[in-house]
């Protein structure tokens, strides 16, 4: 039977590409120490510089406005609907 992959959380991720870019110790130090493979530790220390600019990017506070945006919308749209069907009510039930 085949062994598990090892899944590593994001927050441990993060400590160790955090710990790569310091350079305090070497890639072969940190993989010992952490018990990693240094080529993990290159991959994480990649795609927290390629992520880096999404954390400074305010992209939190848009996506929350376009989301109540979205909201307040809708909600709109089923006040015109719910009063378009009260409307149609009152039409049709004098035929009814």
């Amino acid at each position: 039977m085949a062994t598990k992959r090892k899944q590593y959380t994001a927050a441990f991720k993060a400590q160790v590409a955090l710990a790569a870019l310091k350079g305090d110790k070497t890639v072969n130090e940190l993989a010992g120490h952490f018990g990693v493979h240094p080529t993990l530790i290159h991959a994480w220390k990649k795609q927290l510089l390629a992520g880096a600019e999404a954390a400074f990017a305010n992209g939190a506070r848009p996506d929350a406005a376009d989301g109540e945006a979205r909201q307040r919308e809708l909600y709109e749209q089923i006040g015109r609907l719910k009063m378009e069907l009260e409307w149609l009510k009152k039409k049709v039930a004098p035929f009814a």
